[in-house]
């Protein structure tokens, strides 16, 4: 593959259009270290989308998946093969069955696992669990004569493809995203993982500098711009803002980097100044108790919610009845919820985190805020007080037809479909 068959990044950072010819149909399987999960249902549309392309889509994961709300997620776990519900003996029978029919192989794949345990922190035995999951795995997609696999996120589960691209020539492609894969980089052998990958998504141009970063300059070519995308269902015709609305709310996982305590102080300092407005936190996570000590503290009871992790359907009514979607991250990738709030025709308030100015405009769309400022995020809250609830729609729709643009699942199904297309014909 050369840096002539698909535009060079640097010249054009957005995947290309389909070509005809090629592979009718692809027969490949998705990875990823959790499949499903609440967060990750970006996943979930990505595979049907090819799926309805008439692609055959296998689901693996390497854990099973946790507790599950959305009856979409659970029909997905039906379907998903996971290694750890497998038997101790299964795992260690397929790494058995390698090491005495493939020596070479099985060798060379040690070899790999020991390199990435010599840079990594997690350890040989986190390690040789990563081996005995690639044997596992491989042995099932040989047996289903699949040769590809799709990751997504560079941590373990691209560690797993890696490790079964040495044992058994099943080459891998890989979407990375961000925080996490950037903050270790270094002992998560990212750059490495792109190297050996087929090709390489980058969920936006933040993204996509960020590997440029770690990837040694002869793979940059085979690093291409896909966006995540959202469930046209927030695509429906949107609902203006209300002028009574007084409600903001943030979905996602209550997390150190998704900011909910610094959204809270924020909020008390707002209500001090007299503001009228509530505030829900749509989603769950382990600063789940610090966050209802805080609303304890400043007296917010009746005006803070936590409702736990919702549905899609949940999510969508939480935001159609807000004034703005606030979230207040100090690391992300690019927030799916920004994404579908802006589709429903409601405002944003963030932060200049990462790949959320390349989609937030303030003053066009929303409002943008250093992180971990709380004077900066109060005042943001006045403002979306203080705007004209007409203003504000009009500021929601403005960020709808960006959405509609650059994160449709017909839209970027097809530049990912090209992507499998041309890398696996070459």
């Amino acid at each position: 593959m050369t840096a002539a068959t698909l535009p060079h990044p640097l010249r054009t950072n957005e995947a290309s259009s389909p070509t005809p010819g090629a592979i009718d149909r692809l027969r490949i399987a998705y990875l990823t270290a959790e499949y499903p999960k609440v967060s990750h249902t970006f996943i979930r549309r990505e595979i049907q989308e090819l799926e309805r392309r008439g692609h055959e889509v296998t689901r693996l994961s390497v854990r099973p998946p946790g507790k599950l709300v959305d009856p979409a997620d659970v029909d997905e776990a039906g379907r998903t093969l996971s290694c750890l519900d497998q038997s101790r003996w299964a795992l260690l029978g397929s790494a058995a069955k390698w090491a005495v029919t493939r020596p070479w192989r099985w060798a060379a794949a040690v070899r790999t696992a020991l390199k990435m345990h010599q840079a990594s922190d997690r350890g040989f035995v986190r390690h040789t669990a990563y081996l005995t999951e690639a044997a596992f795995l491989a042995s099932r997609l040989k047996a289903k004569g699949i040769n590809h696999v799709h990751v997504h996120f560079g941590t373990n589960a691209a560690s797993v493809a890696r490790l079964m691209k040495r044992l058994a020539g099943i080459t891998y492609s890989l979407t990375v995203h961000g925080p996490g894969e950037f903050d270790a980089a270094v002992g998560l052998s990212l750059g490495e993982k792109v190297g050996d990958a087929a090709f390489t998504v980058a969920i936006s141009h933040y993204c996509q500098a960020q590997l440029f970063r770690w990837a040694a300059p002869e793979h940059w070519d085979r690093i291409h711009i896909v966006r995540c995308t959202i469930d046209p269902k927030f695509l429906a015709a949107p609902t203006p803002v209300a002028v009574d609305a007084d409600r903001f709310v943030c979905v996602g996982r209550l997390t150190a980097q998704k900011g909910p305590l610094q959204l809270v102080e924020a909020f008390a300092d707002h209500t001090r100044a007299g503001l009228p407005g509530r505030l829900v936190f749509a989603g769950d996570g382990e600063l789940r108790e610090l966050v209802e000590a805080a609303i304890q503290r400043h007296g917010l009871k009746d005006r803070v919610t936590i409702t736990g992790w919702l549905s899609e359907a949940g999510v969508r009514d939480h935001i159609r009845a807000a004034r703005a979607l606030v979230l207040p991250s100090s690391a992300e990738g690019l927030p799916v919820v920004i994404m579908e709030a802006l589709a429903v025709g409601r405002p944003v308030v963030s932060t200049y985190t990462a790949a959320i100015p390349e989609l937030v405009r303030p003053g066009e769309n929303g409002w943008l805020v250093p992180a971990g400022d709380r004077v900066a995020l109060a005042d943001a809250l006045r403002a979306v007080t203080e705007t004209p609830a007409a203003r504000l729609t009009e500021m929601g729709l403005a960020g709808r037809v960006a959405v509609t643009q650059r994160h449709h699942p017909e839209v970027e199904g097809e530049k990912l479909e090209h992507l499998f297309r041309t890398y696996l014909r070459s």
